[in-house]
């Protein structure tokens, strides 16, 4: 009986579903589980969680049961299936890179950027915000215990209720709130758009990431080709064909035995069938190479299924299922008396085997060594340079009595466990080359990633002289370029010391150059990542996407910072290892997933921008305010409806942009890249200045410039005055309009590109200018503002205009002058995560051990609610 869950990872065989749902074993007990009562939460939600895990893994086995499984045939690449590596060491990491889940201390790129800036900012605004009440205190105290010489009264404490107001008012400006909304926003925004090209997210940090991307390690087979395969040419009794032969004009005892062989030695799942109508092409069903086979089959005008009607899969003696160490695969089936094998498989591989050959009229000749090295210059090669996959067939007989030349004679049962005995001596049948065309946009789509700065790698486990045509015709390799192609032997050679370990200073002589690796197996493909992951040699340090679709990609799609599996021809162990899944198998739809990460990253820089460059004038305007004038110009209520501004409705405006094909024609951030670069800190900086001037003329100046009554030095029971409403209403002028400004973060002129493209942001751009009118004509005491003339209003929104022609200004300051350990914020990861231990502690909580938060790490992850936001998404999305 065969459980839910269980991977079937080689063999062929059938499964009769006997129970489904509840009535299943795993069903049964979730029933006993599901009515059991808990006495104990902490108990409860433990066994909730890890009740949890086990319906996940028996839903994704239930895929398994409802279908014909065959797993006896290979891969699209002749990729690995099941991979046996002689190093046990990486083996058994690779299977626990696999196994494990997302780790709680796994962060993405952005993610641990957000990290270090946003405990940067907490610290200075809790410091700021502290300072501010502490100055606001012993003025108070010096001016009216001191100077004044007033005794204590209680209403003196409305003073301190009102400084301590406006000290969290100033830490709650400060503090980017609004960051994990701008986050979740312009991730989920994202996910939706990138589901209609194709790329199905399954962890939604894995969009920015892949915005980051430096790298992209890509299958072949039906990722840079259309996987419909075809032979196209084919080498048979001493004739290189370039077109399907007729039927007839073969020798008939050979034609029979090569439609036989490729008939029965195939997955009796795999087929051909006509197209839904007439004119369309046949759909393949099964495994792509063995369709190639078949339809060459039906080509030479004969039926693969009336041989296997004749032969059933339960005649069967025995199968040499497709591995890494064989790519190869043979089926014994019984014959008069003894027993017939037939072999298919790389033509290199499978002609080492063979003694014989069937040569001109089907003669059959002795296979020697020189006629080996002829045809493989003379045919095989020539096909593999035309991007050809070379398939070999071959038999052999196991006779009772006389045997012949080419035949075995065995009078007690041959030993079927010694395969390397058994599937020896073999007679040639023919070789074939099947082509599988280049997808047509992929030469595009990769020329796209190299402007865009991506490395496109080939890691296929087709001979190398395919693997050099198809990544030519691609335009993975180019001419004038320091290129390096190599074959997974020659690749762990050159990566591996005397003693078989991957050494790192080994691997970094080898990934930089390395275009192609061919016939490679899944443990290559795991060590190339993870020795481009840890490389130091770049500056902002890799960040590598993947893509797979066979069982043992999964320790490759896992190691990778991005994970593609495919959709279509992906096992569900790939999908299940995989951050985003290809549901179209193509690798265009990898560059659209680029443009939408980065457009991501992009987004909430934009927020940043604009978000840092209100922090940064609210908190000093309050600061100074405090030291010159007793109060803060911008009240408590007025300073929540800006912190409204910049955290929500800016997230909603900023996080919502459309990607542009721009965002591919520049090089990707990496890994250590600092968040906010020396162009968005000018930009920031830039626009503090002039908004902080004139928020300080209109206080200090404004009430003689514009002819109104001061509201310096107001008594707290004052009634709300022109002059500061003033200073308010320009400062929402002035933040408003940097909001334009803050769309282009790369020192683009012309900020007004695009705006009338993202109907989100101007309506709540006009929405919030109109909210703000209402506010200061009508708001009164509750906002503490007083109505304003159409000329003042006028003047308001002049100096709220000459933050775009400042922004003019600040373009022309050259950027590349600045110095950049001042100027870039948010460039490294934490030393230490107090988001992560806390998860972890919470986690260890949940095991009934005892133990105690300190009170900082409370407090910063009040300042920084994104990490924890993001991550309880990613642990989600994970589960």
């Amino acid at each position: 009986m065969v459980l839910s869950g269980t991977h079937v990872m080689e063999g062929s065989g059938r499964m009769l579903v006997t129970a489904v749902g509840i009535n299943s074993q795993a069903g049964i007990i979730f029933t006993l589980l599901g009515a059991a009562n808990e006495d104990d939460g902490d108990s409860k939600k433990r066994k909730k969680d890890k009740d949890g895990d086990e319906e996940a893994g028996g839903m994704m086995g239930n895929q398994y049961n409802s279908h014909l499984v065959s797993a006896n045939s290979m891969d699209g690449d002749g990729e690995v299936r099941k991979a046996k590596s002689p190093q046990e060491e990486e083996e058994e990491e690779a299977r626990q890179a696999t196994s494990s889940g997302s780790g709680v201390g796994e962060k993405s790129v952005l993610q641990a950027k957000l990290t270090k800036l946003a405990i940067q900012i907490g610290y200075a605004g809790s410091f700021i915000a502290v300072l501010t009440v502490v100055i606001l205190v012993i003025q108070f105290c010096v001016r009216t215990f001191y100077y004044e010489g007033n005794s204590w009264s209680p209403f003196y404490a409305n003073h301190f209720v009102k400084f301590f107001i406006i000290g969290v008012t100033v830490l709650v400006v400060a503090v980017p709130e609004g960051l994990p909304l701008a986050v979740t926003l312009s991730l989920a925004y994202s996910v939706k758009k990138m589901m209609k090209d194709n790329n199905l997210v399954r962890h939604l940090d894995a969009c920015e990431t892949m915005g980051n991307a430096t790298a992209i390690c890509s299958d072949k087979t039906g990722t840079l080709t259309t996987n419909r395969m075809t032979v196209v040419q084919s080498y048979l009794c001493g004739e290189h064909y370039k077109i399907t032969p007729r039927y007839t004009s073969l020798p008939q005892y050979v034609a029979d035995l090569l439609v036989r062989a490729i008939s029965i030695n195939s997955a009796y799942t795999t087929r051909v069938m006509p197209g839904d109508t007439p004119g369309d092409l046949p759909k393949q069903v099964g495994n792509k190479t063995e369709c190639a086979l078949l339809g060459f089959v039906l080509d030479l005008g004969k039926s693969y299924q009336a041989i296997r009607d004749e032969v059933s899969e339960e005649s069967f003696h025995r199968v040499y299922t497709f591995n890494s160490a064989r790519k190869s695969m043979s089926t014994v089936i019984p014959k008069d008396g003894g027993y017939r094998v037939f072999t298919k498989g790389a033509s290199e591989i499978v002609m080492k085997k063979c003694s014989f050959i069937h040569g001109k009229d089907g003669q059959l000749e002795n296979f020697s060594k020189a006629m080996q090295d002829r045809v493989v210059k003379e045919v095989i090669e020539p096909m593999a340079s035309n991007g050809l996959r070379t398939i070999s067939v071959a038999y052999r007989d196991f006779v009772r009595g006389k045997a012949d030349a080419n035949q075995v004679s065995f009078e007690n049962e041959p030993d079927w466990d010694d395969e390397d005995s058994i599937i020896n001596n073999l007679t040639c049948l023919c070789v074939l080359g099947i082509e599988d065309p280049v997808r047509p946009e992929v030469p595009d789509a990769i020329r796209t990633c190299q402007r865009a700065g991506i490395t496109v790698r080939m890691v296929t486990g087709d001979n190398i002289n395919t693997a050099r045509s198809i990544a030519t015709k691609c335009g993975i390799l180019r001419q004038g370029d320091k290129t390096l192609i190599l074959e997974g032997k020659e690749f762990n050679k050159r990566i591996r010391d005397a003693s078989g370990k991957v050494q790192q200073r080994l691997m970094d002589t080898v990934w930089v150059n390395l275009r192609v690796l061919a016939r490679s197996s899944p443990t290559d493909k795991y060590t190339l990542v993870k020795g481009i992951i840890n490389s130091e040699l770049s500056t902002n340090r890799e960040v590598v996407a993947v893509t797979g679709d066979g069982t043992n990609d999964g320790p490759a799609l896992k190691m990778a910072d991005v994970g593609f599996a495919m959709g279509i021809a992906g096992t569900d162990v790939a999908k299940e290892a995989s951050d985003i899944i290809l549901t179209d198998d193509n690798f265009s739809s990898i560059v659209k997933a680029v443009m939408w990460g980065r457009n991501v990253y992009d987004s909430i820089a934009k927020f940043l921008q604009f978000q840092l460059t209100v922090n940064v004038v609210a908190v000093v305007v309050a600061f100074v305010g405090a030291c010159a004038i007793n109060d803060s110009p911008l009240k408590a209520v007025q300073m929540l409806w800006v912190n409204l501004i910049m955290d929500t409705l800016a997230s909603l405006a900023l996080a919502t942009e459309a990607p542009t094909p721009d965002l591919l024609q520049r090089k990707p951030y990496g890994r250590t890249k600092p968040l906010i670069s020396r162009t968005m800190m000018k930009n920031i900086l830039g626009q503090a200045v002039y908004m902080i001037i004139v928020i300080f003329l209109l206080l200090f100046y404004g009430d003689t410039f514009l002819d109104i009554d001061s509201g310096r030095y107001a008594k707290i029971r004052d009634p709300p005055s022109q002059h500061f409403t003033i200073v308010f209403n320009t400062f929402v002028m002035m933040t408003l309009f940097n909001e334009i400004n803050a769309r282009k973060i790369h020192g683009q002129r012309n900020v007004f590109q695009g705006v009338f493209s993202n109907p989100i942001f101007y309506c709540i751009w006009l929405s919030t200018f109109a909210s703000q009118i209402i506010i200061v004509q009508f708001g009164g005491q509750a906002f503490s503002t007083q109505a304003l003339t159409i000329e003042l209003w006028l003047w308001c929104i002049l100096f709220g205009l000459g933050v775009l022609l400042w922004g003019q200004v600040i373009t022309c300051i050259p950027t590349q002058k600045l110095p950049k350990k001042v100027f870039s914020w948010g460039s490294e990861e934490p030393p230490t995560d107090p988001i992560v231990e806390m998860v972890s502690e919470d986690r260890t909580d949940l095991e009934g051990k005892d133990t105690r938060r300190p009170g900082q790490i409370l407090w910063i992850r009040g300042l920084t609610r994104l990490q924890t936001q993001v991550e309880l998404e990613g642990l989600v999305g994970g589960r």
